[in-house]
């Protein structure tokens, strides 16, 4: 079982930066951010597989950074010029496989949200 635990959410303005930071149990479990806003469905931020290798959404491209720290035991997403479309409440998640769909993924955080504005 593994145990995820988001911080970092907050309000900023339109061009603003936030870190999000999940904590987690286990290192060896391929992780990721979803997100989901108002009235949508949960969809795939960025992942990052054990080996370090990354995936990110089109829409966050050039702007996130998913970084994983096992030393720490924490998994980052670094967001940089924050959009009105990014607002959404952002899940760290787990799974022994990698995947982008988040129906895939068997542990997840309870969120923290991000509001921008």
């Amino acid at each position: 079982h593994v145990q995820l635990v988001e911080s970092g959410g907050g309000s900023v303005q339109p061009g603003e930066s936030l870190r999000l930071t999940c904590t987690f149990s286990e290192t060896r479990y391929c992780m990721g951010w979803f997100r989901q806003g108002p009235r949508k469905e949960r969809e795939g931020v960025a992942v990052i597989d054990s080996a370090g290798r990354t995936i990110y959404a089109d829409s966050v491209k050039g702007r996130f950074t998913i970084h994983k720290d096992n030393a720490k035991k924490t998994l980052y997403l670094q967001m940089n010029s924050l959009k009105p479309e990014d607002t959404a409440t952002y899940f760290c998640a787990a799974e022994i496989a990698c995947a982008w769909m988040p129906v895939a993924y068997s542990y997840w955080g309870v969120g923290t949200q991000v509001t921008v504005s």
